[in-house]
């Protein structure tokens, strides 16, 4: 069960609530940005679970120019340096193929360490020929809700994908996973792997902003719910044997 976070809170709420895996983040309102060296830094330590760095440069499409490949280099290089044990980064091509030499790059650069290919994949024109793609050129994941809204929506893709894929990569399904749906997404595709935010929204308990900064509602703050992560976890098919003990003081 792999859980995106943008804060120290969400963190700490993922890891008491079972999470195997963190993915790391900034901005998840806009889909998960890169995150700060400072911010990984701190949820790595902090963390005895393995914590996996966005690598995304801006927001919007993921048609990437070679200066945005080149910082998300350079974010590959201090990430690792600052305890990361993975990746999440998606390329394509203006015509929807997977973008193989920006891949590449990335995925050099980040060797040894596990890289998923994001939800990129669901914006691809050829989702099986993309995934054979991605498999030959040595992904370990891809994340995918079956190119629809939600997983649940996109079942029969996901299912279509798990078998081609056959155990040469993991397919992990995304996108309105709950404890309500968590089972049936498992049990109608094959899916063993799960990517969730599991958000709520929390009042801020000071708010002295005098005026509206940026689009979001400086009232509320959005961070993980760790008993929403708690009960799909314990409805979780599979149990990641890398899952391990914390319970950090919050």
């Amino acid at each position: 069960m792999e859980i995106c976070i943008d804060s120290v809170l969400s963190g700490r709420y993922a890891i008491t609530g079972g999470a195997s895996r963190l993915a790391v983040c900034s901005m998840l309102a806009e889909g998960g940005l890169t995150p700060s060296t400072g911010f990984f830094q701190f949820v790595s330590r902090m963390s005895l679970i393995p914590c996996y760095a966005m690598l995304r440069t801006r927001p919007g499409n993921f048609v990437y120019a070679r200066d945005e490949l080149e910082i998300m280099k350079a974010d590959v290089k201090v990430l690792r340096a600052s305890g990361a044990d993975g990746f999440l980064f998606g390329a394509l091509t203006e015509d929807g193929e997977i973008d193989v030499p920006a891949c590449k790059l990335i995925l050099t650069a980040a060797s040894p360490l596990s890289v998923t290919f994001h939800r990129a994949f669901d914006q691809v024109a050829d989702p099986i020929k993309s995934l054979k793609t991605l498999i030959n050129i040595g992904f370990r994941r891809v994340l995918t809700s079956g190119q629809k809204d939600t997983a649940v929506e996109g079942l029969k893709l996901i299912k279509e994908l798990v078998d081609v894929a056959d155990g040469r990569i993991t397919v992990m399904a995304t996108s309105g996973v709950t404890k309500d749906n968590i089972l049936k997404i498992n049990l109608e595709s094959g899916v063993e792997e799960f990517h969730a935010s599991a958000k709520r929204k929390m009042e801020t308990e000071y708010n002295t902003n005098k005026f509206k900064i940026g689009a979001s509602d400086s009232n509320y703050v959005t961070v993980t719910d760790k008993d929403m992560v708690a009960a799909m976890v314990a409805l979780h098919p599979v149990r990641d044997e890398i899952r391990r003990t914390y319970s950090p003081v919050i």
